[in-house]
Protein backbone atom coordinates (compact mmCIF):
# COMPACT_ATOMS: atom_id res chain seq x y z
CA UNK A 1 0.00 0.00 0.00
CA UNK A 2 1.26 3.56 -0.84
CA UNK A 3 0.12 6.94 -0.29
CA UNK A 4 1.76 9.08 -3.37
CA UNK A 5 1.63 11.91 -1.28
CA UNK A 6 4.62 10.53 0.71
CA UNK A 7 6.28 8.86 -2.31
CA UNK A 8 9.96 11.26 -1.57
CA UNK A 9 9.71 9.60 2.00
CA UNK A 10 9.08 6.11 0.48
CA UNK A 11 11.31 5.83 -2.25
CA UNK A 12 13.94 7.13 0.63
CA UNK A 13 13.30 4.69 3.14
CA UNK A 14 13.35 1.31 0.59
CA UNK A 15 15.94 2.51 -1.53
CA UNK A 16 17.99 2.77 1.85
CA UNK A 17 16.45 -0.58 3.12
CA UNK A 18 17.15 -2.55 0.18
CA UNK A 19 21.01 -1.94 0.21
CA UNK A 20 23.36 -4.84 1.22
CA UNK A 21 24.05 -5.18 4.69
CA UNK A 22 27.87 -4.45 5.48
CA UNK A 23 27.22 -6.28 8.75
CA UNK A 24 26.99 -9.59 6.97
CA UNK A 25 29.43 -8.80 4.02
CA UNK A 26 32.21 -7.39 6.56
CA UNK A 27 31.41 -10.07 8.80
CA UNK A 28 31.58 -13.17 6.39
CA UNK A 29 35.37 -10.98 4.78
CA UNK A 30 36.76 -10.97 8.47
CA UNK A 31 36.14 -14.20 9.02
CA UNK A 32 37.89 -15.80 5.93
CA UNK A 33 40.08 -13.00 5.97
CA UNK A 34 41.12 -14.31 10.08
CA UNK A 35 40.62 -17.99 8.67
CA UNK A 36 43.38 -17.64 6.24
CA UNK A 37 46.04 -15.85 8.44
CA UNK A 38 45.36 -18.56 11.24
CA UNK A 39 46.15 -21.02 8.77
CA UNK A 40 48.96 -19.55 7.62
CA UNK A 41 50.68 -19.56 10.82
CA UNK A 42 49.22 -22.74 11.65
CA UNK A 43 46.73 -24.53 13.35
CA UNK A 44 44.88 -21.44 14.72
CA UNK A 45 42.27 -20.94 11.63
CA UNK A 46 39.14 -21.50 13.43
CA UNK A 47 40.02 -19.79 16.60
CA UNK A 48 40.95 -16.84 14.17
CA UNK A 49 37.99 -17.22 12.23
CA UNK A 50 35.55 -17.10 14.46
CA UNK A 51 37.36 -14.41 16.68
CA UNK A 52 37.12 -11.84 13.44
CA UNK A 53 33.57 -12.69 12.72
CA UNK A 54 32.48 -10.37 15.48
CA UNK A 55 34.62 -7.24 14.95
CA UNK A 56 33.35 -7.24 11.27
CA UNK A 57 29.96 -7.71 12.13
CA UNK A 58 29.81 -5.00 14.42
CA UNK A 59 32.06 -2.44 12.25
CA UNK A 60 29.64 -3.05 9.25
CA UNK A 61 26.36 -2.63 11.61
CA UNK A 62 28.12 0.71 12.43
CA UNK A 63 28.15 1.62 9.02
CA UNK A 64 24.44 0.00 8.26
CA UNK A 65 23.53 2.24 10.84
CA UNK A 66 23.95 5.48 8.65
CA UNK A 67 23.73 3.90 4.83
CA UNK A 68 20.75 1.87 5.90
CA UNK A 69 18.35 3.94 8.20
CA UNK A 70 16.75 6.82 7.09
CA UNK A 71 16.49 10.38 9.60
CA UNK A 72 12.81 12.04 9.46
CA UNK A 73 12.78 14.99 11.82
CA UNK A 74 9.40 16.82 12.62
CA UNK A 75 9.17 20.71 13.08
CA UNK A 76 5.39 20.81 14.56
CA UNK A 77 4.04 23.75 14.79
CA UNK A 78 1.91 24.03 18.49
CA UNK A 79 -1.67 22.79 16.74
CA UNK A 80 -0.31 19.84 15.28
CA UNK A 81 1.71 19.24 18.35
CA UNK A 82 -1.59 18.97 20.47
CA UNK A 83 -3.27 16.81 17.86
CA UNK A 84 -0.84 14.11 17.59
CA UNK A 85 -0.26 14.71 22.06
CA UNK A 86 -3.81 13.52 21.94
CA UNK A 87 -3.24 10.36 19.52
CA UNK A 88 -0.28 9.30 21.74
CA UNK A 89 -2.43 9.71 25.30
CA UNK A 90 -5.79 7.90 23.32
CA UNK A 91 -3.02 5.28 22.31
CA UNK A 92 -1.57 4.86 25.97
CA UNK A 93 -5.38 3.98 26.88
CA UNK A 94 -5.02 1.30 24.51
CA UNK A 95 -1.81 -0.13 25.85
CA UNK A 96 -3.38 -0.68 29.30
CA UNK A 97 -6.22 -3.20 28.09
CA UNK A 98 -5.44 -6.83 29.95
CA UNK A 99 -6.77 -8.14 26.47
CA UNK A 100 -4.94 -6.99 23.25
CA UNK A 101 -5.42 -8.71 19.80
CA UNK A 102 -5.41 -9.14 16.00
CA UNK A 103 -8.15 -10.71 14.49
CA UNK A 104 -6.50 -12.20 11.23
CA UNK A 105 -9.76 -13.84 9.94
CA UNK A 106 -13.51 -15.07 10.89
CA UNK A 107 -16.27 -17.04 9.29
CA UNK A 108 -19.79 -17.27 9.79
CA UNK A 109 -20.75 -20.60 11.86
CA UNK A 110 -24.05 -22.76 9.46
CA UNK A 111 -23.59 -25.76 10.33
CA UNK A 112 -25.25 -27.15 13.42
CA UNK A 113 -22.52 -29.85 14.69
CA UNK A 114 -20.13 -26.95 14.38
CA UNK A 115 -21.96 -23.99 16.46
CA UNK A 116 -22.41 -27.43 18.95
CA UNK A 117 -19.02 -27.87 19.47
CA UNK A 118 -18.33 -24.14 19.50
CA UNK A 119 -20.08 -23.29 22.39
CA UNK A 120 -23.04 -21.87 20.26
CA UNK A 121 -20.82 -19.01 18.36
CA UNK A 122 -22.17 -17.63 15.42
CA UNK A 123 -18.76 -16.76 14.05
CA UNK A 124 -15.35 -18.45 14.49
CA UNK A 125 -12.56 -16.02 14.52
CA UNK A 126 -8.40 -15.98 14.34
CA UNK A 127 -7.34 -13.81 16.46
CA UNK A 128 -3.82 -13.83 18.26
CA UNK A 129 -2.33 -11.14 21.29
CA UNK A 130 -0.69 -8.55 19.19
CA UNK A 131 1.78 -6.19 20.40
CA UNK A 132 1.17 -1.96 21.08
CA UNK A 133 4.12 -0.04 21.88
CA UNK A 134 5.86 3.50 21.20
CA UNK A 135 8.98 2.69 19.10
CA UNK A 136 10.07 3.23 15.71
CA UNK A 137 10.94 0.78 12.77
CA UNK A 138 14.93 -0.01 12.83
CA UNK A 139 15.43 1.77 9.99
CA UNK A 140 14.13 5.23 10.58
CA UNK A 141 15.31 7.81 13.14
CA UNK A 142 13.08 10.52 14.47
CA UNK A 143 12.70 13.05 16.98
CA UNK A 144 9.38 11.04 17.94
CA UNK A 145 8.86 8.04 18.82
CA UNK A 146 5.46 6.94 17.28
CA UNK A 147 2.67 4.43 18.80
CA UNK A 148 2.75 1.60 16.45
CA UNK A 149 -0.09 -1.77 16.50
CA UNK A 150 1.33 -4.95 14.84
CA UNK A 151 -1.46 -6.28 13.01
CA UNK A 152 -0.38 -9.85 11.35
CA UNK A 153 2.92 -9.74 9.68
CA UNK A 154 2.61 -6.32 9.12
CA UNK A 155 3.52 -3.44 11.70
CA UNK A 156 1.34 0.40 11.93
CA UNK A 157 3.66 3.19 13.09
CA UNK A 158 1.49 6.26 13.64
CA UNK A 159 3.79 9.36 12.75
CA UNK A 160 2.90 13.05 12.88
CA UNK A 161 1.91 12.93 9.15
CA UNK A 162 1.05 9.45 7.99
CA UNK A 163 0.79 5.77 9.16
CA UNK A 164 3.72 4.26 7.95
CA UNK A 165 3.60 0.53 7.33
CA UNK A 166 6.30 -2.06 7.32
CA UNK A 167 5.42 -5.40 5.54
CA UNK A 168 8.41 -7.90 5.74
CA UNK A 169 11.17 -5.31 4.24
CA UNK A 170 9.06 -2.93 2.22
CA UNK A 171 7.57 -0.23 3.84
CA UNK A 172 4.00 1.98 2.71
CA UNK A 173 2.27 4.69 3.45
CA UNK A 174 -1.84 5.76 4.43
CA UNK A 175 -2.62 9.33 5.06
CA UNK A 176 -4.41 10.08 7.43
CA UNK A 177 -7.42 11.37 6.02
CA UNK A 178 -7.87 8.34 4.05
CA UNK A 179 -7.81 6.18 6.63
CA UNK A 180 -10.94 5.04 7.94
CA UNK A 181 -11.92 4.12 11.52
CA UNK A 182 -14.97 1.46 12.99
CA UNK A 183 -15.44 0.47 16.46
CA UNK A 184 -18.21 -1.89 17.94
CA UNK A 185 -19.29 -3.48 21.07
CA UNK A 186 -18.08 -7.10 20.62
CA UNK A 187 -19.60 -10.19 22.90
CA UNK A 188 -16.88 -13.29 22.68
CA UNK A 189 -17.28 -16.46 24.11
CA UNK A 190 -13.90 -17.03 26.11
CA UNK A 191 -12.84 -19.97 25.93
CA UNK A 192 -9.08 -18.75 27.39
CA UNK A 193 -8.37 -16.83 30.52
CA UNK A 194 -10.70 -13.93 30.90
CA UNK A 195 -8.86 -10.41 31.01
CA UNK A 196 -9.00 -8.90 34.33
CA UNK A 197 -10.71 -5.65 32.95
CA UNK A 198 -13.51 -7.52 30.90
CA UNK A 199 -16.83 -7.14 31.52
CA UNK A 200 -18.53 -10.74 31.94
CA UNK A 201 -21.81 -10.18 30.23
CA UNK A 202 -23.15 -13.66 30.51
CA UNK A 203 -22.44 -17.75 30.09
CA UNK A 204 -23.12 -20.48 28.18
CA UNK A 205 -22.34 -24.11 27.63
CA UNK A 206 -19.36 -25.97 26.19
CA UNK A 207 -21.71 -27.94 23.98
CA UNK A 208 -25.33 -26.44 24.14
CA UNK A 209 -28.35 -27.84 22.61
CA UNK A 210 -31.05 -25.32 20.49
CA UNK A 211 -32.51 -24.12 23.67
CA UNK A 212 -29.18 -22.93 24.89
CA UNK A 213 -29.46 -25.53 27.85
CA UNK A 214 -26.11 -28.13 27.86
CA UNK A 215 -26.19 -30.82 25.37
CA UNK A 216 -26.15 -33.82 28.18
CA UNK A 217 -24.63 -36.35 25.21
CA UNK A 218 -20.88 -34.34 25.63
CA UNK A 219 -19.17 -35.56 28.74
CA UNK A 220 -17.42 -32.62 30.96
CA UNK A 221 -20.04 -30.21 29.26
CA UNK A 222 -18.93 -26.95 31.15
CA UNK A 223 -20.03 -23.33 31.55
CA UNK A 224 -18.35 -20.69 29.37
CA UNK A 225 -18.04 -16.81 29.99
CA UNK A 226 -19.08 -14.13 27.51
CA UNK A 227 -17.39 -11.28 28.03
CA UNK A 228 -18.03 -7.82 25.87
CA UNK A 229 -15.11 -6.39 24.01
CA UNK A 230 -14.59 -3.82 21.64
CA UNK A 231 -13.79 -4.45 18.37
CA UNK A 232 -11.71 -1.64 16.22
CA UNK A 233 -11.36 -1.67 12.45
CA UNK A 234 -8.75 0.13 10.64
CA UNK A 235 -9.81 0.44 6.45
CA UNK A 236 -7.96 2.39 3.72
CA UNK A 237 -8.90 2.68 0.07
CA UNK A 238 -5.46 1.38 -0.78
CA UNK A 239 -5.33 -1.70 0.54
CA UNK A 240 -5.73 -1.53 4.69
CA UNK A 241 -8.23 -3.31 6.24
CA UNK A 242 -7.20 -4.76 9.73
CA UNK A 243 -9.16 -5.19 12.73
CA UNK A 244 -8.49 -5.33 16.45
CA UNK A 245 -9.94 -6.15 19.47
CA UNK A 246 -9.53 -5.11 23.41
CA UNK A 247 -11.02 -5.94 26.21
CA UNK A 248 -11.86 -3.05 27.60
CA UNK A 249 -15.21 -1.19 26.39
CA UNK A 250 -14.95 2.72 25.51
CA UNK A 251 -11.48 3.21 24.77
CA UNK A 252 -11.26 2.90 21.10
CA UNK A 253 -13.70 6.21 20.65
CA UNK A 254 -10.95 8.09 21.99
CA UNK A 255 -8.16 6.97 19.80
CA UNK A 256 -10.55 7.09 16.29
CA UNK A 257 -11.36 10.92 17.42
CA UNK A 258 -7.49 11.68 17.56
CA UNK A 259 -6.61 10.01 14.27
CA UNK A 260 -9.78 12.19 12.95
CA UNK A 261 -8.30 15.48 14.40
CA UNK A 262 -5.40 14.73 12.99
CA UNK A 263 -6.60 14.11 9.53
CA UNK A 264 -8.70 17.42 9.98
CA UNK A 265 -5.86 19.40 10.79
CA UNK A 266 -3.78 17.96 7.60
CA UNK A 267 -6.76 18.39 5.34
CA UNK A 268 -7.03 22.61 6.04
CA UNK A 269 -4.46 24.19 7.50
CA UNK A 270 -2.34 22.06 9.39
CA UNK A 271 1.49 22.31 8.12
CA UNK A 272 4.34 20.78 9.34
CA UNK A 273 8.02 20.21 8.03
CA UNK A 274 9.78 16.45 7.95
CA UNK A 275 13.51 16.77 7.04
CA UNK A 276 14.99 13.53 5.17
CA UNK A 277 18.28 13.57 5.82
CA UNK A 278 18.66 17.26 5.27
CA UNK A 279 16.47 18.19 2.96
CA UNK A 280 13.17 20.09 4.01
CA UNK A 281 10.24 19.06 2.50
CA UNK A 282 7.25 20.63 3.50
CA UNK A 283 3.79 18.68 3.88
CA UNK A 284 0.28 20.65 3.70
Amino acid sequence: MRDETFSTVLNEINARQSQMRLSVVLAVLFGIVGFLIGRAIGGAAPVLGVAAFLPGMLIGKWFDGYRRVSVLYYDLERDAEVAYGRLVDAFETLTRCDGRWHVAAGGKIEDLTAWKRNAGASMLVDKKPTTLASTLPQVVRSNVTPPSIHVGRQVLYFMPDLVLVRDGNRYGAVSYHDLRTQFALSNFIETGKVPSDAEVVGHTWAHPNKSGGPDRRFKNNRQIPVCRYEALRLSSANGLNELLEFSKTNVSQPFCQALSALAQLHRNAGRHTITLEGRPDVRH
